[in-house]
């Protein structure tokens, strides 16, 4: 199953979402047979505001067993976060169903 992940960093988190990003990317490598996209939100000032990821896992568990280890749920950058699972009709420019 295809996740959408749509995460909103809580006010005033900046300056400790750039502190762990670091540990972010590092838990993203490992987990790059599951990620098919992700990248940042920006606000109207060109800063980060949050993430969007696109990932794949057999279940919702699953899904849930990652953001319980994700290192911007437990360092309290995401504040509010949003799944929605995804029905892929194109991927990388060809259509798929």
């Amino acid at each position: 199953m295809k996740f959408v992940i749509r995460a909103i960093d809580g006010a005033g988190m900046l300056e400790k979402r750039m502190e762990v990003r670091p540990r972010h990317f590092a838990g993203m490598d490992r987990l790059k047979d599951h990620l098919v996209c992700a990248g940042g939100l920006i606000d109207e000032a060109g800063h980060l505001k949050g993430s969007v990821l696109v990932m794949e896992f057999e279940n919702r568990a699953e899904l849930d067993a990652y953001l319980a280890q994700e290192v911007y749920v437990t360092e309290h950058v995401w504040e509010q976060i949003t799944v929605d699972v995804m029905n892929v009709a194109y991927l990388n420019k060809e259509r798929i169903v």
